[in-house]
């Protein structure tokens, strides 16, 4: 039996001999049957560990964890201790309404995930006594012979025994964006992940050539299953807008309590009696308390859920949304975000010319060089292009063919009418692929492609126009120079050469005459630039984050304007240190920095809490395994929804189903639109409740006649609260709402300047509330003694209506005429105004309710005084905004 030890140990540095002998496997049988179950049950299966799927009723009772429903449960259970039944049960109501709505949101973004895994069992193909069968990939075990070919997915870590023309995908794992070439051997113990060109890492895929190899780990002890120990390890952040309402609800719950005990003491000190001010005490607790900010918050987020949705964006959580708005940097991936991972010519550079191709260009170039450097990349290549889904071949190799079809040539025609005759395919040792062909004249020609350095090391002259001269060392060295600069700017180059021949006998690559250079690139996304510049506009950091080379990080970050100074350069995953030994000095580079290569799964993620730490609310955006840790770690994680890896999108906030980053700004737009939106709503519930707290206080302190009673405050708040506040919730966002700052993260929901206009706007409610009464008794009643009932009935319709109205008062300050602003020109606003006068003309109407709420019968005069007073704290606050009296 193995020991388990073994496969916990850097298996890269060993030789083949000695990996075999401690695996206890042999190179040509592989496992006995007996032996791989031994090891199955001893190992576990070859499966990585996710995190358990939430329980509904846990879901469920997430939604009462909130300081604004504890304070609610609290007026609830005094209700029923003072024998109020009716407001006990209508504030229990009020609680589990929005519980409903928030549990049924949430559950539908957990459906909606559901959907977009890939539930497959991958097969594997092993050698067991000899003999190879087809298994599930969750039953190898270490010391397994599998084979693998291109197209498969490798199914666990393995040390490569023996390869044909082997070349892996690990974008998923790397951030390479490039297929890596593998062969056996033996490499140092220090080399990074990346470079380990013997191994071969679960997750990853063959995309040319085939190869034998034994698995060395498997599940959790894999390069995957180590990502998934980090992502389970990094704790999730809280968002923004929950520490924001949850500091929120805090500040409210004390200064509701300091103000229920000073009135309740104040009464009893003017003598009214103990169970009078209990009940007072009460009503003031649910007059404080926004019964609707937790149903109209949950709307407001779903909304914007759901209008994502509709652009391909899934929002697993509702307060994403909010986070999303908010942030003001985004950390993303290179590979198939940013750009479109596949290979595209971009550079052709011939001894007569450069010629830039890039955006399917045509170089209309007439030089012989450039015709037979477009005939080799026709000529010696083995892909084919088919419908863009039925493209074979080496990524590369298709990049070649689209080039040649984009400068007019017939690929099947060309090769129709020159017949390949033999073929030297492309090796780890050549590093170059050279075939023969006849042509239609009957001559044969060779036309060869490879690495630059091999390539010009074969070469003997270089095409001068029509002619040849000879390739000297002097100009070798220019060709290589030429090369170098190439690379550095980011590209991908290779060589192609030619030379016509009257043999097919000997080695098709030597001798040969020099054609061009040939550069190529992973192309950035076509919107992704438009996309960006939105991002800058509106003051949001795009930080780029890959395992690819810094050139080309660089150079993709040059064309997308993430590094807007010439001079900044790419960070190098070895220049940075781990989190814990960070200097401050070190930190502000890293915060400084916008392009980082060649970084490791725990550098993405030390980089995000650098991030943090310095007050930033981070975005990440990925799709690959390499990107779970930071995702889960970050503000808000983005998961690419196509192409992303089921890691990815099982850790991510949201997920674009269209995977396109353009989709990132719109999410950008809809979460400030809502945050400004939730604001909105907080001052009109607060402002609206506050007039109802100052209404009862001062009738309370001064021992007027009349008072507002507990069940009458409930109602209003259910009237005014929850309609009117939802349609704010919905109000479209202004034309300039890009292109203002992010908000400062400290920067409270409700800061001085809004809590000065909330208490103005109280004030003013409170006045002319009060005032109607008064009015009304001075006038219309003046020859009568007080009337408690009438008075109460006055007192409650004037605030209801007041509320009502107020709700227009909350346009932003900027946005000019009445008539034309944001909110008057909502729909959902004037609908909630004429439901809400509708449900106040039915507690008129109707006995049951009119009794419950103790309301009698008023005369015209008193309700024309009552709805008149309404106007007039709209008129003076209007009048206040215009002069800048106020402002929010």
């Amino acid at each position: 039996m193995i020991n388990i030890e073994i496969v916990k140990q850097l298996v890269h540095s060993k030789s083949q001999e000695d990996i075999l002998r401690e695996y206890q496997s042999d190179p040509e049988k592989g496992l006995a049957p007996e032996e791989a179950a031994l090891r199955l049950e001893a190992l576990g299966r070859n499966a990585i560990s996710q995190e358990k799927k939430k329980n509904l009723w846990l879901i469920f009772l997430g939604q009462f964890n909130n300081a604004l429903v504890y304070l609610l449960i609290v007026a609830a259970g005094l209700s029923f201790f003072f024998e109020e039944w009716l407001d006990g049960f209508a504030i229990l109501v009020v609680i589990l309404i929005n519980a409903i709505i928030g549990f049924y949101m949430e559950y539908q973004a957990e459906r909606s995930m559901e959907a977009l895994k890939k539930l497959s069992i991958l097969p594997a193909k092993v050698v067991r006594n000899g003999t190879t069968t087809e298994i599930n990939a969750e039953e190898l075990v270490p010391g397994d012979l599998v084979f693998l070919e291109a197209g498969d997915m490798v199914p666990a870590d393995g040390r490569i025994l023996r390869s044909s023309q082997l070349q892996v995908d690990e974008a998923a794992l790397t951030g390479e964006s490039l297929p890596v070439e593998k062969k056996g051997g033996q490499v140092d113990e220090g080399t990074t992940l990346a470079e380990r060109t013997n191994m071969l890492y679960k997750g990853t895929f063959i995309t040319k050539g085939n190869t034998r190899c034994m698995i060395t780990s498997t599940g959790m002890l894999t390069e995957l299953g180590k990502i998934a120990s980090l992502v389970q390890s990094a704790e999730q952040a809280a968002t923004p807008l929950e520490q924001k309402l949850g500091e929120f609800s805090k500040k409210l719950i004390k200064v509701t309590v300091a103000l229920v005990v000073i009135i309740f003491f104040v009464g009893l000190l003017n003598g009214q009696k103990l169970l009078e001010m209990l009940e007072t005490s009460i009503a003031l607790a649910v007059a404080a308390v926004p019964e609707g900010l937790p149903i109209v918050a949950t709307l407001a987020l779903a909304q914007g859920m759901l209008k994502l949705a509709k652009h391909n964006v899934i929002v697993k959580k509702l307060s994403a949304v909010e986070t999303l708005g908010g942030t003001n940097v985004i950390c993303t991936d290179k590979t198939g975000t940013l750009t479109q991972n596949k290979i595209e010519v971009n550079l052709i550079v011939t001894p007569t010319g450069k010629y830039n191709v890039g955006n399917a260009q045509k170089a209309n170039a007439q030089d012989s060089s450039f015709q037979h450097l477009v005939r080799s990349a026709v000529l010696c290549n083995t892909a084919s292009l088919g419908n863009a889904d039925k493209e074979t071949g080496d990524p590369l190799e298709v990049g070649l063919l689209k080039f040649a079809q984009q400068q007019g040539s017939n690929i099947e025609a060309i090769r129709a009418e020159n017949p390949l005759l033999k073929e030297e395919p492309f090796s780890s040792d050549t590093k170059i692929m050279a075939t023969l062909h006849r042509e239609t004249n009957g001559r044969q020609m060779i036309y060869a492609k490879g690495a630059t350095e091999e390539l010009i090391n074969r070469c003997t002259h270089i095409i001068n126009g029509n002619g040849e001269d000879e390739f000297n060392a002097v100009l070798k060295t220019k060709w290589l120079t030429e090369s170098e600069s190439l690379s550095a700017s980011g590209l991908r180059v290779i060589a192609a050469a030619c030379r016509i021949t009257d043999s097919t006998e000997g080695e098709l690559s030597t001798d040969l005459t020099f054609t061009g250079l040939i550069g190529m690139i992973d192309p950035p996304r076509p919107e992704v630039y438009d996309a960006i510049l939105e991002c800058r506009t509106a003051g949001i950091k795009v930080i780029m984050i890959t395992g690819d080379h810094p050139s080309t990080a660089q150079n993709i970050g040059r064309q997308l304007g993430i590094m807007e100074d010439e001079k900044q350069v790419a960070m190098v995953g070895k220049e940075m240190n781990g989190y814990e030994h960070l200097t401050e000095e070190e930190k502000d580079r890293w915060v400084n920095t916008t392009v980082f290569a060649r970084v490791s799964p725990q550098q993405k993620l030390d980089l995000v809490s650098v991030l943090q730490d310095r007050k930033y609310i981070v975005g990440m955006t990925g799709d690959g395994v390499n990107d779970a840790p930071a995702l889960k770690k970050s503000d808000i994680g983005i998961a690419m929804g196509l192409r992303g890896t089921q890691v990815a999108q099982e850790v991510a906030d949201m997920v674009l189903k269209d995977d396109s980053f353009s989709s990132i700004v719109l999410a950008v737009r809809q979460g400030r639109i809502i945050f400004d939106n939730i604001r909105k709503f907080v001052i009109f519930l607060l402002s609206c409740n506050m007039s109802e707290l100052f209404v009862i206080a001062v009738a309370s302190v001064l021992n007027l006649h009349f008072q507002l009673f507990p069940l009458q405050i409930l109602y209003i708040n259910i009237i005014t609260d929850v309609l009117p506040a939802l349609a704010l919730g919905v109000t479209a966002g202004s034309a300039s709402i890009m292109k203002q700052p992010p908000r400062n993260t400290e920067e409270p929901i409700i800061d001085n300047k809004r809590w000065r206009a909330m208490i103005y706007y109280s004030v003013v409610i409170t006045i002319t509330t009060l005032g109607a009464v008064f009015i009304s008794h001075h006038t219309v009643h003046k020859t009568e003694t007080w009337n408690p009932e009438l008075c109460n009935n006055i007192l409650f319709f004037t605030l209801i209506v007041s509320q009502l109205l107020h709700v227009f008062n909350m346009s932003s300050s900027d946005s000019g005429n009445f008539f034309k602003n944001e909110v008057f020109t909502n729909k959902y606003v004037w609908y909630a105004t004429v439901v809400s006068f509708a449900l106040l003309f039915l507690s008129y109407q109707v006995t049951i309710v009119r009794k419950a709420l103790d309301i009698y019968p008023m005369s015209f005069e008193d309700w024309l005084i009552s709805i008149g007073m309404s106007f007039v704290s709209l008129i003076i606050i209007q009048i206040s905004k215009t002069f800048k009296i106020v402002s929010q």
